[in-house]
């Protein structure tokens, strides 16, 4: 604890307005704290004394914002509860020294024991808070300012080959699933691809391609981990990702992340947040810079986030916006290797997302099977059998049961071989959607329940 100083009434009417008691937020903090392996033997009287005046330790302060941002539904933040913070901790999400952090990252995931305790930790909505306009024009200028020693020269053959392997570690994602060879990722990206970083550049245009090639290995780790339910982590890796793209003075590769964050929020269900992380992707040089798939990208997850948001007809403004930007894609454009995936299959896929969330079924059957049709599975195996298993859903809530066994029996035959949670939960909700048919003897029922418990058992 500290001094007591003026009466911190901010902290209490907040509590007061929303309801919350002293008690409830003592125990939330004790949870969230235990979440980081620290043990408070914070309480009622503890909040008191925080209502009163006195100011806890900085990192108590930390888990006070994250537990009334999990209690709120937003992100809280510490000057909006009355806590003073200094310039060293108002940004603490965003890293000041990343190298540190990817380094300090990639230590505690690859350690078999410690990594247990990290995939455990929650989701944080206080990690959503978007930095500081200030932090970017620092960032942009950092990583040349901070050249490494000159006996570890770093050159064009050096970027290539990294080049190469974000490209490699993206198709092995996007064909096995998140599951599978992550720890691969994060041994590469924290010991070689640090090194690199480390080093002294033969000129800018390699430093800015090495950060820029670290952000994508950073945004493909924690897509793996999103893919994978690793949530906390993979937010922690997309942070980085972000902070990589900022030193890269990438603006694309930072909005490109920023969608990705947007489209995790949306799936946890935080609309509101996603939305924020949503327009932030596509504001100013993000998108103006960006090629047009890309722009296309970022702005079908603006109209998902819309859509989850209650937000229609922007969302249907947003997607037709998308679709234009895709159609204005060609062969010839120069656009980076990370929006490969990126086509017809993709965009019917999260234009059936905002359809369905938007209370139109009949439309989104109709894009996701267009998705199913357009896409090469053989390499998009993983996104193949979501969609399949989102179809079905979408085909089972219509009445439609019969026709739904039979896509969630394909869905079923991709899934050989994917280690990823997104085709988890989809074995899960077909199981949950047929429940109420168990027992009417229905053949298709019955086989389709018996092969989707099989997948869950071996798969887990």
């Amino acid at each position: 604890m500290g001094k007591p100083s003026r009466q911190n009434v901010a902290l209490r009417e907040l509590l007061k307005s929303h309801g919350v008691t002293y008690e409830a937020l003592a125990s939330l903090v004790r949870v969230v704290a235990a979440e980081a392996g620290e043990h408070l033997r914070t309480n009622r009287s503890g909040i008191a004394h925080w209502v009163a005046g006195v100011q806890p330790a900085e990192a108590t302060m930390l888990y006070a914002a994250e537990a009334l941002s999990r209690r709120l539904g937003r992100s809280v933040a510490l000057s909006e509860i009355g806590f003073a913070v200094g310039p060293a901790r108002s940004e603490n999400v965003w890293p000041e020294d990343t190298l540190a952090a990817l380094t300090d990252l990639g230590r505690l995931d690859l350690d078999i024991n410690r990594r247990r305790a990290l995939s455990g930790a929650a989701y944080s909505l206080a990690a959503l808070a978007l930095p500081t306009h200030s932090w970017w024009s620092q960032k942009a200028g950092y990583a040349e300012a901070t050249q490494g020693p000159k006996r570890r020269i770093v050159g064009k053959r050096d970027l290539v080959a990294v080049q190469d392997m974000a490209r490699a570690f993206s198709a092995i994602d996007q064909r096995h699933g998140g599951g599978h060879a992550r720890t691969s990722v994060v041994q590469y990206l924290s010991t070689d691809v640090v090194r690199y970083l480390s080093g002294h550049f033969v000129d800018s245009a390699v430093r800015r391609g090495m950060y820029t090639s670290a952000s994508e290995l950073a945004y493909v780790s924690g897509w793996m981990a999103f893919d994978n339910a690793e949530h906390a982590v993979a937010q922690k890796y997309f942070t980085l990702a972000v902070s990589l793209a900022a030193e890269a003075d990438n603006a694309p590769m930072a909005g490109h992340v920023l969608r990705a964050m947007a489209h995790q929020a949306v799936d946890l269900g935080h609309p509101q947040q996603a939305l924020v992380l949503a327009e932030a992707s596509i504001e100013g040089a993000r998108l103006s810079e960006a090629s047009s798939r890309e722009r296309s990208l970022m702005g079908v997850v603006h109209a998902r986030a819309l859509a989850a948001s209650g937000q229609r007809q922007a969302a249907a403004a947003a997607l037709l916006r998308a679709e234009d930007d895709l159609a204005a894609a060609t062969p010839g454009d120069d656009e980076p290797s990370r929006v490969f995936f990126f086509g017809e299959a993709s965009l019917a896929h999260e234009t059936a997302c905002v359809l369905r969330d938007s209370g139109d079924p009949a439309g989104a059957q109709r894009e996701f099977q267009r998705s199913v049709r357009t896409r090469k599975a053989s390499s998009f195996t993983r996104t193949h059998a979501v969609t399949l298993g989102y179809l079905g859903s979408v085909q089972a809530r219509q009445g439609a049961i019969e026709e739904a066994c039979a896509t969630w029996a394909r869905a079923l035959d991709s899934m050989d071989g994917i280690h990823s949670a997104r085709a988890r939960r989809t074995a899960h909700d077909m199981r949950r959607a047929l429940s109420p048919m168990r027992g009417r003897g229905i053949p298709a029922v019955v086989e389709l329940d018996r092969r989707a418990g099989n997948y869950l058992r071996e798969s887990a």
